[in-house]
């Protein structure tokens, strides 16, 4: 329980620091037991924490280990959730080839359960991005914005968003206008919805948009806005990073 309500609910309210605690709790308790399910919550619950903290080699060995017990069992819930964050981690890390495997790793555990469907189309977005990146540029937008359009839970209404505009943003210049269009819808979801640790991600990906458009001033305003919130939350990780990126365009 500890580390289910690390993971599902501390971490999207960027209350990083009570994630982590209770996560860690949570890790403790599952190794004293032994017991294959709960270290494949708890390894899960950790990994994705230091992801949210930003410790990103941390997260890497320990999301793997949470996939590790989660196939021992066949547990495909949490099979599905580590695979989607060591991809979210590996797509941080620049190691794109990796996190389109795990993207689809996590969409094959989702198949295997059934149901789910704003989760699957997430993990669908989350796949095409990844492709993008590696100069895979047979994206059908077609199929992207029906995903979107598809998503009901408003915990992803951001999330989705953001994708979107990282994948036209990274398909093709002309598509500038547009992933700007999709970044600020992305923004406005996830203030109205409370999303506040995607809110920073989603101030530094604008921040990127802007630096490739050549607009320093507000490229430097939106990562202000993301380090602040990053603060807040107590993502020590993704403060560091973007404290660089900012250093380097003043």
């Amino acid at each position: 329980m500890k580390s289910c309500i690390a993971m599902t609910v501390y971490n999207w309210q960027g209350k990083v620091d009570l994630s982590y605690q209770s996560s860690s709790e949570g890790l403790r308790l599952a190794e004293q037991s032994g017991d294959a399910l709960s270290k494949a919550e708890a390894y899960t619950s950790y990994g994705a924490c230091l992801y949210f903290k930003g410790f990103f080699d941390e997260a890497e060995r320990h999301l793997l280990k949470g996939i590790i017990f989660s196939e021992k069992i066949d547990y495909f819930p949490m099979l599905g959730r580590a695979s989607w964050f060591l991809g979210e981690t590996y797509f941080e890390t620049g190691e794109h080839v990796k996190s389109r495997q795990y993207y689809n790793k996590s969409k094959l555990a989702i198949e295997h359960l059934g149901g789910y469907p704003s989760y699957m189309m997430i993990n669908k977005a989350a796949i095409m991005k990844a492709k993008v990146m590696n100069n895979e540029k047979d994206i059908d937008l077609r199929l992207l914005f029906g995903y979107e359009a598809e998503n009901k839970i408003k915990l992803y209404e951001g999330l989705m968003a953001k994708y979107i505009s990282e994948i036209l943003l990274n398909l093709d210049d002309q598509y500038l206008s547009k992933a700007e269009e999709w970044i600020n819808k992305a923004i406005e979801a996830d203030k109205r919805n409370g999303i506040i640790w995607h809110l920073a991600r989603d101030y530094a990906f604008a921040a990127e948009l802007f630096r490739r458009k050549g607009n320093k001033s507000n490229a430097q305003k939106n990562l202000s806005n993301a380090i602040e919130i990053f603060k807040e939350c107590s993502a020590d990780g993704w403060v560091e990073k973007y404290e660089k990126e900012l250093t380097a365009l003043s």
